[in-house]
């Protein structure tokens, strides 16, 4: 557990600002009267956000969720993050099609290293009470865990659709998945939460707390379920299939990944992941949809917005120039990377060695593709036993290297 400033800011209870918030990327809110009137009350709230270790970094669909939370911290109530060790072990299926595999202890603990600081890019982490749930969970025994459990019947379980649709396909449903709303449910009991955030899809999960609460003697947290995005291939956007925008990425590099991305995502993202006024988010999807803006133009902005977010304005523009650069005019960027190779050698070992692909098969697609090209030379790369050039290259969309052979 981690201090923090244990102040009293002052409350707002702005109206047009509570109206924002509880419906700016809001997906549904549980029960939206009683948490309005909590919101305008004066009183301090207790925000939870929990967010399980699943990967190393934090992408944008998370982040999502980051900036709700610091739209609640500016308004002065009381933010508590949750990084889940307890439950990242045991494991959500809430948005999967099958078994999601346990993870080790030493994998959890690795993937959430640098959360708390990847989180501070969005929140004043000074006034963030952090927190890992393995600390009251772990302590939890054969008792306790029943007593939880009396809450809920097996039927509310299955009634999932995602379980529904598994069991229905003759799909292995373990009885560890059971625990998982259990164990976040519980979450709320112990940080006393007032208020619990989470996307749609885990709708069952952060119902759970509200009988674990009423249970306990105190009140059930209301609920704020927010939209998912889309990811760069049109997918929910998540860690398991790689179509992520991770918030450590560096300035250039994320807002080329913006540029990347589909243009029916924009106006998604404009809401979700930035905080541009809503008028004249509107008043660009109605400008998009007349034809009378370039998508090119209006994904340019975004990509400044959310560079701006996590780094600051004057990353952003750097950013920006450099995609110009790069990728409009074609020239080579100025910050490209050296790497050493020797002569005759292969430029998939050169590559692998030099983090610029992930794998052998990585390199291989990008062959097929078209998507590797010697720069200097024009030229794409068209076998997979290809010799490294003295030459710099372009790999996929994003990524240079310049190869210098000894």
């Amino acid at each position: 557990m981690f201090s923090w400033l244990n102040t009293k800011p002052h409350i707002s209870t702005d109206e047009e600002a509570v109206d924002a918030l509880l419906t700016r990327g809001v997906s549904e809110v549980i029960q939206h009267e009683s948490l309005k009137k909590k919101l305008t009350s004066g009183k301090q709230l207790r925000i939870k956000l929990g967010i399980d270790p699943t990967s190393p970094n934090i992408h944008l669909g998370r982040a999502v969720l980051l900036l709700k939370l610091r739209d609640f911290q500016q308004l002065g109530h009381h933010i508590i993050l949750i990084v889940g060790d307890g439950t990242g072990v045991i494991g959500d299926t809430s948005d999967k099609e099958s078994e999601r595999p346990m993870l080790t202890t030493t994998q959890v603990q690795e993937n959430m290293r640098s959360y708390f600081d990847q989180a501070g890019k969005v929140l004043d982490m000074r006034r963030v009470e952090s927190v890992y749930n393995s600390s009251w969970l772990n302590k939890l025994n054969y008792e306790a865990i029943g007593e939880h459990a009396d809450q809920f019947s097996v039927a509310d379980f299955i009634a999932r659709d995602n379980i529904k649709r598994r069991l229905d396909a003759g799909k292995r449903v373990s009885l560890r998945e059971v625990l998982y709303p259990l164990m976040q449910g519980y979450d709320s009991v112990a940080v006393r939460a007032d208020v619990e955030l989470g996307g749609n899809d885990q709708r069952f999960n952060l119902l759970a707390g509200r009988p674990l609460q009423q249970h306990f003697g105190q009140e059930p947290q209301d609920i704020l379920l927010m939209n998912l995005i889309d990811g760069l291939d049109g997918r929910k956007m998540s860690s398991s299939w790689g179509n992520t925008i991770n918030v450590t990425e560096t300035p250039r590099e994320m807002y080329a990944q913006v540029m990347s991305a589909r243009d029916d995502v924009i106006i998604s993202y404009f809401t979700h992941v930035t905080r541009v006024p809503m008028e004249e988010v509107e008043q660009l999807e109605q400008e998009l949809a007349s034809g009378s803006v370039n998508p090119r133009d209006a994904k340019m902005r975004l990509a400044r917005e959310i560079v701006a977010l996590f780094h600051d304005e004057d990353l952003a523009l750097d950013a920006e120039r450099a995609f110009v650069a790069t990728f409009q005019k074609g020239t080579i960027p100025d910050d490209t990377p050296t790497g050493a190779a020797k002569v005759g050698e292969l430029l998939i070992e050169v590559l692998l060695r030099e983090g610029i692909v992930d794998s052998k098969s990585d390199f291989r697609r990008l062959v097929d593709a078209g998507a590797i090209v010697d720069k200097e030379n024009d030229k794409k790369v068209s076998t997979h036993d290809e010799k490294v050039a003295e030459t710099t290259y372009k790999v996929g969309k994003h990524r240079f290297i310049r190869i210098v052979c000894t």
